[in-house]
Formats: C-alpha cells, structure tokens, sequence
C-alpha cells in the first residue's frame, strides 16, 4: 500500500498542479532553484511599483515549472502612470515567487489588484491535471509537517527527494475561477495541503482593475481550520499549458500589513 502511494505520488508531483512549486520551486529548472536558494528572505514583499518598467521586479523570482513547456511572459510596465507586472501565458506555464519571513498576526491583510484582459473558456477543475488560470495570488506557510496525513506526507517527501526542496506546509491561493462562485473554498485534487478561495468569478471584471482585501488569518482558519503559521513564499502565477489557450493579466503591488497600515494606493487606476 505505501508503496503504491509512493509511485502515485510520484507520478504527480511534476505532472500534477504546480501551485505549492510555485513558493519553493519544486519542479523547476536547476538554475531557477540556485537562484532562488540564494536568495534571503525578506520582512515585506518588493512593490512592482517602484521597479523599472520592462525588468523583472527586485527579489522577484522566475519559477520554471516544466522545462518542455513555454514559459509565462512576466515583465514590468507602465500604466496609468504607474508600473505593474504584465503576464501574458500562450500555452505557457510558469510563475514568480518571493521568499518572505512574516510572522501572521490576527490583523494581518493581503491586498492587491489585478486585471484580467481574457477569459479563460474552457476550465475543467475536475477533471484536468493542471488548473490552469489566467491570475492568481499564492501565500505559501511554514508549520509541523509531522502532523500531516500519510498521504501527504509521503507526497511532500517524494517532491523533497526529486527537488531537492519541500513544499510549503500549506498554500492558500486566491483565484479568478470559471464556474464557482465568489467565496468557494475549493481543494486541490493533489493535495489537502492547497486550497483555493475564489475572490472572482466569470465575466466579473473581465478587463477592468479589480482591488481586492483580504484577512490572510482569517481566511487561513477557514480554509485550514487552523492557524496559520510562518508566511514563507509569495507568488503569481498565470497558465494556460494544459487548455492550450492564451491569457493576459496584470498585477499591481501585493502588500501584506497589519490592517490598519494597509495603504489606499494599492491599484494602479
């Protein structure tokens, strides 16, 4: 029996959705995972604001997912007058990560804004190996690994052996998703370990900048039902490798402060 989960889980951890690789580099290529291990943690994340247009963002790393795929088009520009981080997925996958060291507290916020420029048709989260999405937010957290199910365990191990990395002990995304509405908390078919909360739905917002704020505690405890413990990785991710289409969104500064210093400026409207 182990055995056999052994090989399953095998099997999934490169084929399989990449979003905890996505905040310790599980599947990518050997040069992304030297330099992201060279790099220190940080107490906050690097804003896209106050980077040069056309470069990628300090601190802000590229995470090549799978080496035979395209790789998602991730660079700084202008607009509005101000700088935000464009990606553009044409049958690509890949994403972008920043290590952080953040201890949560109750109060503690995520904000961001993004803008969608096309819809993605055609998902399938039930029955496709990669979910592909055209914007997502992707908080990756420290914790006990001993108190995991057996599965995930022997999963989190096999990714330590064939990466030389380990996954998150848990990842919590917020996501544009197709078919459920706003509020869902889905799980991944890879792992209990990785949930997914839908902060927009559909046609909603298609084209428009979209602000969103979050409480990461609590929406953690309600994913999770539990606490949330160090916050150890920060990414984006923009895909279509699986639905074979293209899909463009933009990125505005991702802040993480406690709720009452969290800034007003975070779109670039």
């Amino acid at each position: 029996m182990q055995f056999q989960q052994l090989r399953a889980a095998s099997r999934h951890i490169c084929l399989g959705f990449s979003l905890a690789v996505v905040i310790l580099a599980g599947c990518a290529s050997p040069q992304a995972r030297k330099q992201l291990a060279a790099l220190p943690p940080a107490l906050e994340v690097t804003k896209f604001s106050g980077a040069i247009a056309g470069e990628l963002p300090p601190l802000w790393e590229p995470l090549v997912l799978f080496k035979n795929k395209p790789q998602t088009e991730y660079r700084l520009v202008e607009q509005n007058g101000k700088t935000v981080l464009y990606a553009r997925a044409a049958h690509a996958s890949s994403g972008l990560m920043h290590k952080v060291v953040i201890e949560p507290t109750p109060t503690l916020q995520v904000r961001w804004s993004w803008k969608v420029g096309s819809m993605v048709n055609t998902i399938d989260r039930e029955h496709h190996a990669t979910e592909d999405s055209p914007a997502r937010i992707i908080l990756g957290f420290d914790g006990d690994k001993s108190h995991l199910s057996f599965s995930d365990q022997i999963l989190f191990e096999t990714a330590r052996l064939m990466t030389g990395y380990d996954f998150p002990y848990a990842t919590l995304m917020y996501i544009w998703d197709q078919e459920h509405p706003v509020g869902s908390v889905l799980t991944s078919r890879r792992s209990e370990r990785i949930k997914m909360i839908v902060v927009a739905n559909s046609a909603d917002g298609v084209g428009e900048w979209r602000e969103f704020k979050r409480n990461v505690s609590e929406d953690f405890a309600l994913a999770f039902n539990e606490k949330p413990g160090t916050l150890i990785g920060v990414g984006v991710l923009t895909d279509t490798d699986n639905l074979k289409e293209t899909a463009e969104a933009w990125y505005g500064d991702i802040q993480l402060l406690p709720a009452a210093s969290v800034s007003a400026d975070a779109s670039p409207n």
